[in-house]
């Protein structure tokens, strides 16, 4: 299970968010704040997409052995106890009456350390990090609202060129169908699976874990949208950004 063209693809939507933040920062004057050293997002709670998921955990187990894996395992095992109590927390809000609104921002404001973070507050897996983390630092609309980080130096009230997480995601969960159909995996929900990066990490994605019917021949599965240029003339319905002639206003933004 290489699922070599399908991390080509992901490598290609990395490639085209990375430009598409330099894109933005250039566009934003001083609003990006992102600096080596800032570990603001390294605390965020979010969770993986299939591909995302056994994309790192491939190069993590390629990056490291001995002692170094042993200490990111242990720490992502850390993680992921405390991700299951925010989730069970949030589980049983829910099951009290409390609204999504109330229990998403609850889980917005949590602060899980990355297990990917070290003491000298540098990632150890940068190079490979998720899509997440490469955008955390422009602005996103996600569901309609604008989200950004709280050290940004963005301007409440006033529209900026904005990156749609709502796109973003459906590319990769595109991807994810792809991986799945190229296993012909038995597990029909698994593109649909989401994990926690810490999760991603421990787990041993063999052929099993994942359903994998390897002796059938499958058909090709459907390739996924090629990745459009991030600005310019772009169709915001079919580009992982939003171009500079569409943004959204931050005064809606969120505490978080």
């Amino acid at each position: 299970m290489e699922f070599k063209e399908i991390f080509q693809k992901y490598e290609a939507l990395v490639a085209e968010v990375d430009k598409t933040f330099n894109k933005i920062s250039e566009q934003t004057e001083d609003g990006i704040k992102c600096a080596k050293g800032c570990s603001d997002c390294c605390h965020a709670l979010f969770d993986l997409t299939l591909v995302e998921a056994i994309y790192i955990n491939r190069k993590f187990n390629e990056t490291y052995s001995g002692m170094e894996r042993s200490e990111i395992m242990q720490e992502a095992d850390k993680a992921d106890r405390l991700i299951h109590k925010i989730k069970r927390r949030a589980f049983k809000a829910s099951q009290s009456g409390a609204s999504t609104t109330e229990i998403l921002k609850e889980i917005s404001l949590a602060r899980v350390k990355c297990p990917c973070l070290k003491e000298n507050n540098l990632c150890a897996l940068y190079n490979y990090r998720p899509l997440t983390c490469r955008i955390y630092g422009v602005p996103m609309n996600i569901g309609g609202q604008a989200h950004s980080c709280q050290k940004s130096g963005f301007t409440a009230g006033k529209s900026y060129p904005t990156i749609n997480m709502d796109t973003l995601q459906s590319k990769l969960m595109q991807l994810s169908e792809e991986l799945a159909a190229s296993i012909n995996s038995s597990l029909k929900e698994l593109p649909e699976v989401l994990v926690p990066l810490s999760m991603a990490l421990v787990t041993d994605y063999t052929p099993e874990y994942l359903g994998a019917n390897t002796g059938d021949k499958v058909e090709e599965p459907a390739p996924a949208a090629e990745p459009s240029e991030a600005c310019g003339t772009c169709d915001k319905d079919k580009s992982a950004c939003a171009s500079c002639n569409y943004s959204v206003e931050l005064g809606a933004m969120p505490e978080n």
